[in-house]
């Protein structure tokens, strides 16, 4: 398909290379603008499409032995490629009439080919009109918000014009196959039709587009603080609980692993019909791993009328021939230990409102809870979509209700996510904001301090710098104790009298050297004992006091 996309893009620019005058280094002249790169794309994906579904069903047709034996070759190739259009319509969701009811259940599984191909195809059409020069330059650092929003403002509109440009034709194409593939058995709904193709191509469309501006950490940044704290936590934990239900299928395949055989070997489908069975297990393997998300949440889900399988209890009845739904518990209750997958959304929720607090932090204590709440209740908005995408009749009968109840499950999802998103996003916020009151307030000065005193301990290492300097003389003071003085001015009227000062106080201490024995020393009077607060060190009297009178 790449290959195809490609050689598209460049045959305008070698046709025109060709015709005398024209330059063809000139890409203005030869971009196309994005509706019609959007109509290309469009019709080379649903045309790839329908190469491989025709190409699956010629091979089941011409593998079954029983097709020959009841007229279905009688059919011809008109037959098989119409059959391939129901399917790639089934591919989309697109439900189907039957006489006596409706067919809705269909493989999700499907749904990855289409969206597979669409992607392609987006990527292409993003390529083929230039969509990256078409975006707003990148902005300097620290720009004003108003920018920024702009910016932001016109990549959305960008993204939403490329996704209508390729979901627009996709539509119309496909509202042609629906007619094409009607016949007197199915009838598909051509509402349906338009309507599943538009979304998903959109969809695909946007999410390629998008891509274009960077990698999907940048595509995350076109999306506001919040809602991009929202959005993360929603996929999280919409993501944790169908890891869980994936877990819960895989286990009950392996305990009851007998009673799928034996359903296997009851169709006895042969070796290509066999093949053909397993793909179309796997293709229903999402809507398994949707009904088991379904059971954790507590609803449960439904597999006919007046069925239930749940935490509290199975009750079941005569099933369809499906190997896969051999998994299924017997009917009866459920043992006690079972309803201990109740606490897995629990446990989602609590991852994604520490996802939600870490990305947006709130400046308050009582805002981060309720973001936390809305999350749960976007994860049960998911999971009831999930829900009736999964499920759905078989006809008509006790087959008409087959799947889980997306209200029910969208209610359950959003209570149980809800308040453990809530109680986690208010817990870790309040955590972040403690830390952050207890951080440095100049928080630009800690590397700067940082860096003096390794710049010290190294000086004084190498003899640089002394690491215990020698205290001052006694008669000085310290700069800690005379902080608050003013330092003494030397005035042009100075005279040294500290050298007679000295002499002073020598010769009248100088007759009290000798004494007599039983005669006390008289006490000195230039030392001052101030109850030795200096550790027993001597302090004199400063001769300079005088001058600051």
């Amino acid at each position: 398909m790449t290959a195809i996309l490609d050689q598209l893009r460049t045959a305008p620019k070698s046709v025109l290379g060709k015709l005398p005058g024209v330059s063809s280094d000139n890409d203005d002249e030869t971009r196309r603008p994005l509706p019609v790169s959007g109509m290309l794309a469009a019709a080379i994906a649903l045309g790839v499409g329908l190469a491989v579904l025709t190409t699956l069903t010629l091979i089941g047709w011409i593998a079954a032995p029983s097709a020959a034996g009841s007229g279905a070759l009688g059919a011809g190739l008109p037959g098989v490629f119409r059959t391939a259009a129901q399917l790639w319509l089934a591919a989309h969701h697109a439900g189907f009439a039957i006489p006596g009811g409706r067919v809705g259940l269909l493989p999700l599984g499907l749904m990855i080919l289409p969206a597979m191909l669409l992607y392609r195809a987006g990527r292409w059409m993003a390529r083929d009109a230039d969509l990256r020069l078409r975006l707003p330059a990148r902005l300097p650092k620290n720009s004003p918000r108003e920018q920024a929003s702009a910016r932001r403002r016109a990549q959305w509109v960008l993204v939403v014009q490329a996704g209508v440009s390729l979901a627009a034709p996709y539509a119309m194409l496909a509202g042609l196959i629906a007619l094409v593939a009607r016949n007197d058995v199915t009838q598909p709904f051509i509402g349906e039709a338009l309507l599943s193709h538009f979304v998903l191509a959109f969809l695909a469309g946007s999410l390629a587009t998008a891509r274009t501006i960077g990698p999907w950490r940048a595509m995350l940044r076109l999306l506001p603080e919040r809602v991009r704290a929202v959005t993360v936590g929603t996929a999280v934990a919409t993501l944790v609980q169908l890891a869980a239900g994936l877990a819960l299928v895989l286990v009950a395949v392996v305990l009851n692993f007998d009673q799928v055989r034996q359903l296997s070997e009851v169709l006895a489908p042969g070796f290509v019909g066999g093949l053909l069975l397993l793909l179309l297990q796997l293709l229903y393997l999402l809507n398994g791993v949707i009904w088991a998300s379904s059971y954790i949440a507590g609803p449960g889900f439904a597999v006919g009328a007046d069925t239930l399988v749940a935490p509290t209890g199975v009750q079941l009845g005569t099933v369809p021939s499906l190997p896969m739904l051999g998994a299924l518990p017997d009917s009866g209750p459920v043992p006690a230990w079972m309803m201990a997958v109740i606490a897995l959304p629990f446990a989602a929720g609590a991852v994604a409102g520490v996802m939600v607090a870490r990305i947006s932090p709130s400046p308050s204590y009582e805002a981060a809870p309720l973001w936390g709440f809305f999350t749960g209740v976007c994860t049960g908005g998911v999971a009831g979509i999930l829900a009736a995408l999964s499920g759905g009749p078989i006809g008509g009968g006790r087959l008409a209700a087959v799947g889980p109840s997306p209200w029910e499950v969208a209610l359950s999802v959003a209570l149980e996510v809800g308040v453990a998103a809530g109680i986690s996003a208010g817990v870790t916020n309040l955590l972040l904001l403690n830390k952050k009151a207890r951080a440095p307030l100049d928080k630009a000065a800690v590397p700067v301090r940082k860096a003096g005193a390794a710049i010290a301990k190294a000086a004084s290492r190498v003899g640089l710098a002394e690491a215990d300097p020698r205290p001052l003389p006694g008669h000085w003071m310290d700069a800690t104790e005379a902080d608050t003085q003013p330092i003494p001015v030397i005035r042009e009227d100075w005279q040294d009298e500290h050298a007679s000062a000295a002499a002073e106080t020598l010769a009248q201490a100088r007759p009290r050297l000798v004494k007599e024995p039983g005669q006390q020393r008289p006490p000195r009077t230039d030392i001052v004992d101030e109850s030795d607060d200096r550790g027993g060190h001597v302090i004199y009297v400063d001769p300079y006091a005088w001058d600051r009178d």
